[in-house]
C-alpha cells in the first residue's frame, strides 16, 4: 500500500518525493495489488480520495520529510544509516548519498528476498553501500547488526518509519533500548507514533473503511492494541533531546499534504525526532 502511495506521488507535477521503483514493487506483489493505481490519473476524485489521495499524500509527505533527515545527517557526516523495518524502502537506491555511507535494511528475510528479487531484475544500482540483515525486530536483533559490520562506536542516523504502530508493547519499548545501547554520541532517531486510542467515529473514517472494503487491507486489525509506551520520554530521560510533530506542521512547511479534518485518522500521528546526547 506505501509503495503504491509512493508510485502516485512519484508522478505528481508536485511530488514532495520521486520513488520509481516503488510501482514496480506493487506489480510484482502479484494478482492483489495487479489493479492498484500507481498514477495520479488512475485515482478516482484525485487528491479527494480518501485512500489513494488523502492517505496517499499523506505518506508522500512522510518519505519526504523522512528523505530529509536522513540526508541532512549523513551530509553532517554520519555515514551509517539503519533502516528498522526497511520494507520495500529505496532509500539505498535513490538518495543522493554523501561518499562513504552504510545503509543498512533490517526486516524479515522474505522482504528483503522480494525487494531483493525486484531491483536486481530492473538492474537497479545502489548510490550507498546497503548492507541487509533479515532479523524480527519483535526479537533480539542487536547481534544480527553487529555482525553484519555495524559499528556501535560511530555516529548513526536511525529511522522506523511505520514500524511502531504494528510492534506489541514490549517490543517497542525493547526496540528503543536497543537503539540507546548501540547509539554513538551523534546519532539520531526519527519514528512514527500514534497518540492515545482513537474514537469510534475515527475508527469509521474513510482512509479506514477504503482500505478495508477497497484493497482488504484493515489497518485498525494491523494496529497493535496495546497502550503504546512514551518512548519519546523515555529518550529523553536518557538524555536525548527529542522533538514531536505532527504531519500537518510538515504539510504547512512544504505547501502540501493533508490538512486536519474531522473524525480525523491522521489526527493522533506524531513523527518523533531524537538527537543522543553528544550530538
Amino acid at each position: 500500500m506505501v509503495a503504491a502511495a509512493r508510485a502516485i506521488e512519484a508522478h505528481r507535477p508536485d511530488a514532495l518525493a520521486r520513488d520509481l521503483y516503488a510501482e514496480h514493487f506493487v506489480r510484482a506483489a502479484g494478482q492483489a495489488s495487479a489493479h492498484w493505481p500507481v498514477r495520479p490519473q488512475q485515482v478516482p476524485g484525485g487528491d479527494a480520495d480518501p485512500l489513494w489521495g488523502r492517505l496517499g499524500r499523506y505518506f508522500g509527505l512522510r518519505t519526504r520529510v523522512l528523505d530529509d533527515f536522513l540526508l541532512a545527517r549523513a551530509r553532517a557526516g554520519t555515514s551509517q544509516v539503519v533502516l528498522l523495518g526497511a520494507g520495500l524502502d529505496s532509500r539505498a537506491y535513490r538518495l543522493d548519498w554523501p561518499p562513504g555511507c552504510t545503509v543498512f535494511e533490517i526486516d524479515h528475510g522474505s522482504v528483503l528476498a522480494f525487494k531483493h528479487r525486484v531491483l536486481d531484475g530492473l538492474g537497479a544500482m545502489h548510490r550507498a553501500e546497503r548492507v541487509t540483515v533479515a532479523a524480527d525486530l519483535r526479537l533480539d536483533w542487536a547481534g544480527a547488526l553487529t555482525a553484519a559490520s555495524f559499528d556501535p562506536a560511530r555516529p548513526t542516523a536511525w529511522l522506523a518509519e511505520g514500524l511502531l504502530l504494528y510492534l506489541p508493547r514490549a517490543a517497542e519499548q525493547l526496540l528503543i533500548d536497543t537503539v540507546d545501547g548501540l547509539s554513538a554520541p551523534g546519532s539520531a532517531l526519527a519514528y512514527e507514533a500514534k497518540l492515545g486510542t482513537e474514537s469510534a467515529a475515527v475508527r469509521d473514517s474513510p482512509v479506514y473503511s477504503a482500505a478495508r472494503h477497497r484493497i482488504g487491507v484493515d489497518l485498525l486489525a494491523l494496529f497493535d492494541g496495546e497502550p503504546r509506551p512514551d518512548s519519546a520520554g523515555a529518550l529523553t530521560a536518557r538524555g536525548w533531546s527529542t522533538t514531536v510533530r505532527t504531519p500537518f506542521h510538515f504539510t504547512r512547511r512544504y505547501g502540501r499534504g493533508p490538512r486536519p479534518e474531522r473524525h480525523d485518522a491522521l489526527a493522533a500521528n506524531r513523527w518523533v525526532f531524537a538527537h543522543s546526547p553528544g550530538r
